[in-house]
Parts: structure tokens; C-alpha cells; sequence
């Protein structure tokens, strides 16, 4: 019996057969999943720094939206401010950036993506950068009036305390670096990732007190003092050129211009030591040092005439420190006899502070011999200080060679050897160099004082400074009491120009 058997070609068939449909199925749906694929995004594309590979237009568009819409973190010190990116019109071309996307999943045919997506060929996608602008404008305006504003901290300066002669030391203060935030936080807005910006400060020095301060503070000291007549102060720093001058009575202050007229007494014997070196061809030889030493340390009268005497005129020796003084532009300062009792009075002048009816009672005007006022002196001492320093100012400039730099240099020389321990003295460190000059009269037989000044160049570590205090009393100035609160007036304003252990700003 005969046994039938299949061929071998139709069993190799059929597994052929299957072996295709296989293939047909797979690369059908291999080709499936490649369409959905290439309706998205390719895989690792990268938009603006934001992944959105695998993801449609529509879902890549929110995705930027969202997380370049999130608010920039400000840190300002301890505080938290969240920034809106649309509060300094943050915006993005959205449209521009998808489209250029785009190109990455459609930039090749169909057939030759399934062909490189079948063999693994698939390339990375080139990366689309952030296509974006903001206003520097807006963001300016933001850190001033939401930021600077609200949190600044401005320095506080140093301030009186009130009826001391002490300040107390000012506190610093913080204020944005707005060029260096506007950098910072351009680099948030333009960051997917990077949205933290700590706020670079800088800390403000305190500034030091105004003038207007240190007046409020000398009045204080007056009032304290229960001193009830008056005061004609005046103060120039003769390194930033800041001056300070107010005339003071009974808790108001009266105009300075023109300055009050107060007899001068001694203290015209500094006008008249710029005369005498102005007329001097030569250093003062043994005899005139000595009778100059004598005026100046001594406050010698007698001295004092017979400089003016030998050296000026031997009679009109005072009216030509008059001219001198006045040719310098210091109207309100003359000298009109000698020091002698019963000098006859060599001219009557006429000044603008003696024209002035709301200083003195009609029947007490200053002395008709040598009358000066605060701002006067105050501008002669400056004017020696720079002709010293420098060699020019409207010394060298009046004299026309005949005041040099050295004399001006002898001269404070001279007036820093009038050591009294009182008054402008007593009012700073011991040891403290203070070329100046004080005067007073004691009238009658009781002696009794109405006038006191003193007038002074204050040399100090950090600069120099000219001070000119006057006092007066249509009845009586009590000389212990008026003394001590005149080196008070001092010592402030000395404690206002040597603030320690601050560095100050320039604002004033």
C-alpha cells in the first residue's frame, strides 16, 4: 500500500506566506506609530530651553506660556517680591519659535523619516532659542516705584542731642544697585529654569549733619544755658567751602546781612598784624617779633600802638589798618584811634552794621574806636589760611606782592601762641592747635563785660575750619556762666567737623 506525502514547497510556502503577512503587519504598524510620532514634535527637540519632544503644537505652546509666564522670585534682603514678566512687557514670539519647530518635524520627506525611523538613524533636532524681548523702560520703573521705594532704607545721619554738646552717630543705609538688578533679572525673564534673582544692595554711608543741625543745636545749648542776650556765630570749613552764620537773640534769629557791628577789642589786633606784615619788607626783626609777641600773647595795648606807631604812621597808624582791611572788602571792621586812654579819635566811620536799629539799644552803639563783626573776621582768618596754604587769595591779591605766603604762615604761627585755656580753647582736645585771637571790655569800675568774642583758624586731624563767636548783653554778660557756655558753642561745633568713626557720604 502506497503512503501519500505532502511536498516540501508547499509547507516552505506557507511559512513564507506567514513570514510576510508578519512583516506587512509590523512595518504597517511601525509605520502608524511613526505618522502619530511626526504629528508631534520630534523626541529631544528643544524650544526656548523647554523640552517638547513628543508633544503637539498646541501642547508646546502652553508649555512655554506657562512656565515663561512665571513670576520672576525677587529676595531683597529678607523679603520676597514675585514680578509678573508682563509688568515689564515680557513678551514672546510665540508663533516665530513654533514655526521654527515646525521645520525640525517636517523638514524631511515622509518616506526617508520612516526609513531612518525604521533603522534607528533618527537625528537630534537642532535646539530653537527663545525669541523674546521686555521694556528696560518698564523694568526701571518697576524696581523704583515697587522696589527702591518700598524698601530702601535711606541712612540716618548723625543728629544732635538736643541741649549736649554731643552728636549721635548716624546708621547706614541700603539702596538697590538698579544696573545690576536690571542685568539679573533680564537673565530670569530669558531663563525657563533660573527665575531667582537676589537683589545685589549697597549700603549707604550716614551723611553728615547739615549746618542747619548744628544751629539748631548751638541755639539749644543757649537755651539751656538760660542765656538771654545775644550771639553772632559764624563758621566756614576751609576744606568743603560749607559756611554757617546766624545771629541769634531770645529764641528767634535776626538777619545776617548786614552783619552786626561789635566792638572788637583785642581782636582788631589781627587786622592790624596783617598791616604790619603787609609793610614789612622783611621777617620782623628782635624788636618788632618781640612787640608783636607782646600784642598777640599778651594782648598788649601799648605794644600794639607802638608797632602801629614805628612801623604805620605816628599818628594815623590806625587808619591805615582801616584801609587796609576795608580794601579787603570787610566793611563793617575799622580801627579809629590808638590804644592809649584819651587816644584822640582819628575819624568817624560809618558801616553797615552800625546801621542796623534791632541790635543795640539807641543809646549803646558799639565802641566808635574799633568796631568788627563775626563774618568779617571769620573771611580775614580764611583769607590768611589760604594765603598760607597756597600762597594766593585776595590777600596776595589786595598787597600785590607784599604779603607772601610765609608771613601769612607767621602770622598763624603767632595767633596759635595765644594760649588762654578758655573760650574757643576750652572747647576742643587738649593739644589741639587753635591760632586765634579773643577780646573783651571790662567797663567801669566793676568791670563789668558786655562783649565777648573770639575768633580762631581750628586745625583738627580731618581739616581745618575757621569759628567766630560773638556774645553780647545790653546789661551784663556774668563771665563764669557766659564763659562756660561760650567753650559749650566751641566744643559743638568742634564734635560736629571731627564726627568719629563714621565715613560719610556727600550728601548734606
Amino acid at each position: 500500500m502506497s503512503m501519500y506525502v505532502r511536498p516540501r514547497t508547499s509547507f516552505a510556502r506557507w511559512v513564507s506566506s506567514l513570514l510576510l503577512i508578519a512583516t506587512v503587519v509590523l512595518l504597517t504598524l511601525q509605520l502608524i506609530v511613526y505618522s502619530r510620532n511626526r504629528a508631534n514634535f520630534p523626541g529631544g527637540l528643544v524650544v526656548a530651553g523647554v523640552p517638547v519632544g513628543g508633544i503637539s503644537r498646541q501642547e508646546a505652546a502652553e508649555r512655554l506660556l506657562e512656565i515663561y509666564g512665571l513670576p520672576v522670585e525677587l529676595k531683597y534682603g529678607d523679603a520676597l517680591i514675585h514680578m509678573d514678566p508682563s509688568s515689564v512687557q515680557f513678551s514672546m514670539n510665540l508663533e516665530g519659535m513654533i514655526a521654527a519647530a515646525d521645520l525640525e518635524r517636517t523638514g524631511s520627506s515622509f518616506w526617508a523619516g520612516f526609513w531612518d525611523y525604521l533603522w534607528g538613524g533618527i537625528s537630534k533636532p537642532a535646539e530653537v532659542p527663545l525669541d523674546a524681548t521686555y521694556s528696560e523702560e518698564a523694568l526701571r520703573a518697576y524696581l523704583s516705584a515697587e522696589i527702591a521705594a518700598r524698601y530702601d532704607r535711606p541712612p540716618a545721619p548723625a543728629s544732635p542731642i538736643a541741649g549736649t554738646t554731643q552728636f549721635e552717630l548716624g546708621q547706614p543705609g541700603t539702596v538697590l544697585n538698579a544696573d545690576d538688578a536690571v542685568q539679573d533679572i533680564e537673565r530670569a525673564l530669558f531663563s525657563p529654569s533660573q527665575r531667582s534673582v537676589r537683589l545685589g544692595l549697597q549700603e549707604s554711608n550716614p551723611a553728615r549733619p547739615n549746618l542747619d543741625n548744628l544751629q539748631v543745636q548751638l541755639q539749644q545749648i543757649m537755651e539751656v544755658a538760660g542765656y538771654d542776650g545775644l550771639a553772632d556765630i559764624y563758621f566756614l570749613d576751609l576744606v568743603g567751602g560749607q559756611e554757617l552764620h546766624f545771629i541769634y537773640r531770645l529764641g528767634g534769629n535776626l538777619p545776617t546781612e548786614p552783619d552786626a557791628s561789635f566792638t572788637a577789642a583785642s581782636i582788631v589786633k589781627i587786622p592790624i598784624l596783617v598791616t604790619l606784615y603787609s609793610r614789612l619788607d622783611d621777617r620782623p626783626d628782635e624788636v618788632t617779633q618781640a612787640l608783636m609777641n607782646a600784642m598777640i600773647i599778651e594782648s598788649g595795648n601799648a605794644a600794639a600802638d607802638t608797632l602801629m606807631q614805628t612801623l604805620l604812621d605816628p599818628t594815623f597808624g590806625p587808619t591805615k589798618v582801616t584801609e587796609d582791611i576795608q580794601a579787603l572788602g570787610l566793611e563793617n571792621t575799622f580801627l579809629a584811634g590808638q590804644f592809649y586812654f584819651g587816644a584822640p579819635l582819628l575819624r568817624i566811620y560809618s558801616t553797615p552794621g552800625q546801621e542796623r536799629t534791632d541790635i543795640y539799644p539807641p543809646d549803646d552803639f558799639p565802641d566808635q574806636y574799633n568796631q568788627t563783626s563775626p563774618s568779617d573776621m571769620g573771611m580775614l582768618l580764611a583769607d590768611i589760611y589760604q594765603c598760607a596754604q597756597s600762597g594766593g587769595g585776595a590777600l596776595v591779591a589786595v598787597f600785590q606782592g607784599d604779603m607772601t605766603r610765609a608771613e601769612c604762615q607767621d602770622i598763624i604761627n603767632l595767633l596759635s601762641l595765644n594760649r588762654i585755656g578758655l573760650l574757643l580753647e576750652a572747647g576742643a582736645p587738649e593739644g589741639t592747635r587753635i591760632a586765634h585771637k579773643h577780646g573783651w571790655i571790662a567797663e567801669g569800675a566793676e568791670g563789668v563785660i558786655r562783649t565777648m568774642g573770639d575768633v580762631g583758624i581750628v586745625f583738627t586731624p580731618i581739616g581745618d575750619y575757621v569759628v567766630a563767636i560773638f556774645l553780647y548783653h545790653p546789661v551784663q554778660l556774668i563771665y563764669d556762666p557766659v564763659s562756660s557756655m561760650f567753650s559749650d558753642l566751641a566744643e559743638a561745633v568742634y564734635n560736629y567737623y571731627t564726627l568719629p568713626d563714621q565715613e560719610f557720604s556727600s550728601a548734606n
